[in-house]
């Protein structure tokens, strides 16, 4: 005997119906969960928001403080005393100083007249007699010696110059000017320089160091301190 379904009892019939009507329920139900909003309970009133025109005014304590008067100074008077009729005061002279006919005149010769004061230390190109440079003894004039002293430094600079290798590495290069002092004795001293960098003025000291002692320079016939100015220049090839 063969089975026959009823049709009635075919749950496939309306699959695809009851499929998209679940769906659309879900997609509503998602919907609204994500559409829900919840808001905080809000009170009648805020107090931030009150207008304080409407609170009643404030009404400030009337205080009473007392002042105290300041204590009054009481300025004693300065005692005067009264000397006695009979007390002498000696009253001091002063004796005019001015000349007379009676007042004796000084010979020429006992009036000590000051010595002119010299100078202590001056320029080279200033001094009368120039300080000597070694060598230079056979010069005879003012305007020989000067020249023959320039020659003779420039000689000196040439023959001790060495360029430092530290500035030489670096690229170090430019003008150091120096001052010194010839002492009344003909040694250096007061070595002033000015230059770009420490170590070419290091080098232009030891130059200026290794002078030789010189016949020290005078002004009026007594020896002064002589200031002598120079450059030396570092050049890098």
């Amino acid at each position: 005997m063969e089975t026959k379904k009823n049709p009635k009892s075919d749950l496939r019939k309306n699959s695809i119906l009851y499929f998209f009507v679940g769906m659309t329920v879900v997609l509503f139900a998602t919907w609204l969960a994500l559409e829900w909003k919840s808001y905080d309970k809000i009170t009648d009133w805020d107090i931030g928001m009150i207008d304080r025109n409407l609170l009643p005014p404030e009404e400030v304590p009337i205080t009473i403080q007392k002042m105290e008067l300041p204590k009054p100074k009481i300025i004693t008077p300065p005692k005067i005393e009264i000397a006695d009729d009979e007390e002498k005061i000696e009253e001091t002279v002063i004796e005019a100083i001015d000349p007379n006919q009676d007042t004796e005149i000084a010979e020429v010769d006992d009036i000590e007249v000051a010595e002119e004061d010299l100078i202590e230390e001056i320029s080279i190109v200033n001094v009368e007699t120039a300080p000597i440079f070694p060598g230079c003894e056979n010069e005879t004039t003012e305007a020989g010696k000067k020249a023959c002293f320039q020659e003779m430094m420039n000689k000196h600079i040439r023959k001790n110059f060495r360029y430092p290798e530290p500035a030489q590495e670096l690229g170090l290069q430019g003008r150091v000017n120096i001052m010194f002092t010839i002492q009344k004795d003909g040694t250096i001293s007061d070595i002033k320089l000015r230059g770009p960098h420490e170590t070419l003025e290091n080098e232009a000291s030891r130059i200026i160091s290794k002078l030789p002692q010189m016949t020290p320079g005078k002004q009026g016939g007594k020896k002064v301190r002589v200031t002598y100015t120079l450059p030396i220049i570092f050049k890098l090839q």
